[in-house]
């Protein structure tokens, strides 16, 4: 997915403003199942009765709840507001979930809700990649992320509900903020002088600001704080552990000796000794009050990614880029393998006398620990003493003493869907060629969101070359799968350039001639829910810039920004055709944002009708409400109609023709017949009277062959209707070709297409 960033002009810029993009992100699957790898972890322990719950954050975008039974996980709520990866999760006190994106937000949740984010808080300038909190302070969490950014936040402050002015902080205390749905109304937006554009201030504007921990120059990558939350140490790409007082931010020492990227830390309750893991494969242990390493283990073959230590902080469980999981005694440095999975391990989270592991899968699994009494597992024999130089534990696996991980099964698995990997944008611009990580190729139709062929597992490169259709329609929208899902972005005013007639997209009830704009009919389906809301809300008039919150403002607004052509060919319908009817029972997310609090996600059928254009871009209400599409560029092709060489057949045409690009070539060939019949009697007369009915134009040129003038069809010369065909390059046309498709395949020039017309003999 693109980088989020703000979405606003700065005071003095002079480039042309950049429309904000429509995205929706589709899914054909269980929504209680992530479908990309899992980042983070966290467990809350049932205080008396009720179960246990896991929380777990995807770089699908959202987070999800577990209700944990024995054998069995159900997900009764699903998180999501994130545009990004999320990338950890913490749990602060008993019902507040904090997590942060690459989408550069934290955002707190109340994670007993049925998914209900409480605040989106804006602080960091770029991806935030980790969160510490502290086990006996549920007020403090400590935020990291790249560019060296790490902010503590007085979690009660930063929650301070807030007046609910137009300057208000996010403030969603319900599921629906200022109608977004996630957090909208920003940080403090101050118009600058009298131009439009907008300077996003990163302060809260209710006055709240985290402390910052000034210091680190690079990328953090790792954050942990004692129980009371009075030390915080963190680790990124400098490869040192800095440790902070994060009351005041400042820097207490700087602990050096790993020799590449840290990328897990975890403190002891008292703050008095630090673990740490890093891509140079080493755990080291610190002792921060004599500021040294006091033990380094040589443990993985690869970069440690998660530490997990038992509460009493005796031994240690690693994971990492070897996919193996590892057990380690700190003081007698035995360690075992516990298990080797098929993917690298990303974060760890022991849960009584197991662990759950998170890993680039979108699965979970949970493994047998003794989490309370680890030295048992130690006991059954098969540890290796852990050195303490890199290389030696990279010694022992190349001399081949291979290890045997103890547990070969997870006792559960929580599992997840398979991510998309790959994906092929068909040309007819409706369809989508997917492959998932379980190797099962897909074909997407984009226009309503849904799957409508599963070829199994067949090869992805030869099922695109079966389907590879010669036709020529521009590229109105792009696609990613970043999330593990097809993301559809669209972006004006390029999405709007590609139309169909009627007839091809097999609209019943509509003249087969009408052209239907993909984009618009898709944003009608994508927004069929809210506007069905809005007029529930706001009366009849909600569809037209009528009295309804939003019309008025987004018609003036339009017409300042551009010139706006009304979509002349279709009456302001609500209505959506098939082609363009979105799925209800996995209805796809829609991720945009507003003039107002920065970009949100949300189901289309979780919309209330009262977002308006404070959280969608204009041009797109413009489109849904107005009808109203923005300048394209020319969707006319020119060309020169000339006969065949030798060719007793001349028709009478003045110069250049002009026709819709999606004109098909049968049209052309009706055309032609239509001039050869009507021009026979007429040869003396001027040539103005010579055109066929419903084509207008001048002798030098015909302004269009219209789609309009064939609707009637031939009338009574039909039944002396020669045969005609038509060439470019002498190669003979489909009659089902567009001009676009011909321009494209057969005459593939830039200068105009030049068509020729024959008369077949003896048919």
């Amino acid at each position: 997915m693109h980088r989020v960033g703000s979405a606003g002009n700065t005071a003095n810029s002079t480039r042309p403003r950049k429309e904000k993009r429509l995205t929706y992100v589709l899914s054909d699957a269980d929504d209680t199942k992530h479908c990309a790898g899992i980042n983070c972890l966290a467990v809350l322990k049932a205080s008396v009765s009720g179960c246990d719950y896991l929380f777990t954050g995807s770089r699908d975008g959202t987070l999800k709840r577990w209700a944990l039974a024995e054998d069995a996980a159900t997900c009764p709520a699903t998180f999501e507001s994130h545009v990004d990866w999320v990338n950890d999760a913490v749990l602060a006190g008993d019902n507040t979930l904090v997590s942060c994106s690459s989408d550069t937000t934290l955002k707190t949740w109340n994670c007993l809700s049925d998914g209900t984010c409480t605040r989106t808080l804006r602080q960091h300038s770029d991806y935030v990649t980790c969160l510490a909190a502290a086990e006996k302070n549920s007020n403090v969490v400590a935020s990291g992320g790249l560019g060296g950014e790490v902010f503590v936040w007085d979690l009660e402050a930063a929650l301070t509900p807030v007046s609910k002015s137009g300057d208000s902080m996010e403030d969603d205390s319900s599921n629906v903020v200022n109608g977004s749905g996630n957090a909208l109304p920003i940080t403090s937006l101050r118009t600058i002088s009298s131009s439009n554009s907008i300077s996003v201030h990163t302060t809260q504007s209710h006055g709240y600001v985290p402390v910052p921990a000034k210091g680190h120059k690079e990328s953090v990558y790792a954050l942990a704080m004692n129980d009371s939350g009075s030390l915080l140490v963190s680790g990124g790409t400098e490869k040192v552990v800095r440790v902070w007082d994060p009351r005041t931010g400042s820097k207490t020492m700087k602990l050096r000796g790993h020799t590449d990227n840290i990328r897990a830390l975890l403190l002891d309750s008292t703050g008095r000794y630090c673990l740490s893991g890093s891509s140079d494969s080493m755990i080291r242990l610190w002792d921060l009050g004599q500021q040294r390493c006091v033990h380094s283990y040589a443990v993985h073959t690869d970069s440690v990614w998660a530490l997990a230590s038992t509460p009493t902080f005796s031994h240690v469980y690693s994971g990492g880029r070897d996919l193996s999981l590892y057990l380690t005694d700190l003081a007698t440095r035995e360690s075992l393998l516990l298990c080797t999975g098929e993917h690298p391990i990303l974060q760890l989270a022991l849960h009584d006398d197991s662990i759950w592991a998170a890993t680039t899968d979108s699965s979970v699994h949970r493994w047998p620990a003794e989490g309370r009494n680890p030295q048992k597992i130690i006991q059954r024999g098969g540890a290796f003493l852990a050195g303490n130089l890199s290389f030696s534990r990279a010694r022992v696996s190349l001399e081949g003493s291979t290890l045997v991980p103890v547990y070969k099964e997870p006792i559960f698995t929580i599992p997840g869907t398979p991510g998309i990997v790959q994906h092929e944008i068909l040309n007819n611009r409706r369809h989508v060629l997917t492959k998932d990580t379980a190797g099962s190729v897909k074909l997407w139709e984009i226009t309503r969101g849904v799957v409508i062929e599963d070829y199994g597992k067949v090869t992805f490169e030869e099922k695109k070359e079966e389907l590879f259709e010669m036709v020529s329609i521009p590229a109105w929208f792009t696609v990613d799968t970043r999330l593990g899902s097809l993301s559809v972005h669209l972006d004006t005013p390029q999405c709007f350039s590609a139309e169909m007639y009627s007839v091809d997209l097999n609209i019943v009830g509509k003249p087969e001639d009408d052209k239907v704009n993909l984009a618009r009919e898709t944003l009608k389906g994508l927004l069929a829910h809210w506007l069905a809301k809005r007029k529930q809300r706001f009366g009849a008039q909600a569809s037209a810039n009528g009295d309804a919150p939003s019309g008025k403002e987004v018609t003036t607004r339009s017409i300042t920004h551009s010139r706006i052509e009304v979509d002349s060919n279709t009456e302001n319908d609500s209505m959506v055709y098939p082609p363009f009817e979105f799925s209800t029972a996995s209805p796809p997310s829609v991720i945009t944002e507003g003039s107002q609090g920065g970009p949100w996600r949300k189901k289309i059928t979780d919309l209330d009708g009262t977002e308006d254009e404070k959280d969608f871009p204009w041009w797109c209400l413009d489109c849904v409400l107005n009808n109203r599409l923005p300048p394209r560029e020319n969707t006319k092709c020119s060309f020169y109609l000339h006969p065949c060489e030798g060719s007793a057949v001349q028709i009478l045409t003045q110069g250049k023709l002009s026709a819709p690009r999606i004109l098909r070539i049968h049209k052309v060939v009706n055309y032609v017949i239509e001039k050869m019949v009507l021009d026979k009697p007429l040869d003396s007369a001027n040539p103005d009277t010579t055109l066929a009915p419903g084509l207008a134009g001048g002798p030098v040129q015909l302004s269009a062959i219209g789609d309009g003038s064939f609707r009637s069809g031939l009338k009574p010369w039909q039944k002396l209707k020669p045969s005609i065909e038509i060439l470019c390059n002498n190669q003979v046309l489909s009659p089902e070709m567009s001009l676009a498709t011909v321009r494209a395949y057969i005459w593939k020039k830039s200068e105009d297409l030049i068509l020729n017309y024959r008369v077949v003999q003896g048919r």
